[in-house]
């Protein structure tokens, strides 16, 4: 039932954001923003077992401990990008949302090299 939860704050303060917005665009902007933390609190419990999961899945698939939390750490990224990029277009800023994405792909990127050069190192490794 979080969807609901989630769907019925969202629109309590899509409301509120239409009434203030004109009158005080600073204080929507913060408004968003609280929303947003909001519901990452609302479903932390979901993405600690999501967590769990994937840890217990990467033990049993004797998959390295290093490259699960790079992967995780990604996703963070991920989703901290996505997050103040949209928290910039909410505030009118397009131009710095787009900014922010880039960053965020080139931080992913630099993330994921390990990974990728491990990849790459067991392919080589099993060719002739």
């Amino acid at each position: 039932m979080e969807v609901l939860q989630v769907a019925g704050l969202a629109l309590v303060t899509l409301v509120v954001l239409l009434l203030i917005r004109q009158d005080r665009p600073e204080l929507a902007v913060q408004l968003t923003m609280a929303l947003g933390a909001v519901i990452f609190a609302l479903v932390l419990g979901r993405v600690l077992g999501i967590l769990e999961a994937l840890e217990t899945l990467a033990t049993r698939a004797g998959v390295d401990r290093y490259h699960l939390g790079t992967v995780l750490r990604i996703i963070g990224v991920a989703y901290v990008a996505e997050f103040a990029a949209q928290v910039c277009r909410d505030a009118g800023e397009g131009a710095v949302a787009g900014k922010v994405e880039m960053a965020g792909k080139v931080l992913i990127l630099a993330m994921a090299l390990p990974i990728i050069l491990a990849v790459l190192d067991a392919v080589l490794g099993v060719l002739p």
